[in-house]
């Protein structure tokens, strides 16, 4: 497994819109492996998600693995792959909430997502599953389909006044008991 280069904001691969994979190609030792390194960088980098535009692979894939330590949410989110996932939003509610992403580093701002959604995707071993889920596994869901749309979490904020580097965040807006 390799830890994969991750694209940031500006790289045209970060805003290009993704293809769905043929099961075929899924099954193939090439996208096994890039989902497995997927996972590696994700890991490495300590994300709770990626998607495979991030990598310069423009492919409607994504991992996600939320640990149980995690701090913003209280329920863990075992390893999961999305294959060509679709995203249906359930309810009208949506909740403001701080997010990052690997293509941009150091940055963290306010993004208001649907608070529950149903999921439908192919897992790795291209088998059909859906999930319906809510809060914090949700906004990551919708975070990870966005990058296969070629958007980032920039483009869903209100506005730029909450968009903060990490260490001004931290310093500023968690002593002030916000999130």
């Amino acid at each position: 497994m390799s830890i994969l280069k991750v694209a940031r904001i500006g790289h045209p691969a970060v805003r290009a819109k993704a293809r769905d994979l043929t099961r075929s190609e899924l099954r193939s030792p090439q996208i096994q492996t890039l989902i497995d390194d997927m996972i590696q960088t994700m890991h490495e980098y300590e994300g709770v998600g990626l998607a495979a535009p991030q990598v310069h692979m423009s492919l409607r894939l994504a991992v996600i693995e939320v640990p149980s330590y995690d701090e913003r949410t209280t329920k863990a989110v075992p390893l999961v792959v999305l294959v060509n996932p679709k995203v249906t939003l359930l309810g009208d509610e949506k909740v403001a909430g701080v997010e990052g992403c690997l293509s941009i580093p150091g940055l963290r701002g306010m993004v208001p997502r649907s608070r529950r959604l149903r999921l439908e995707a192919l897992d790795r071993a291209a088998k059909p599953y859906e999930v319906e889920t809510e809060d914090f596994y949700a906004r990551v869901i919708q975070h990870e389909c966005d990058h296969l749309e070629g958007d980032v979490y920039l483009d869903r904020m209100e506005g730029m006044r909450t968009l903060a580097f990490i260490d001004e965040f931290e310093k500023h807006h968690n002593a002030q008991g916000q999130e």
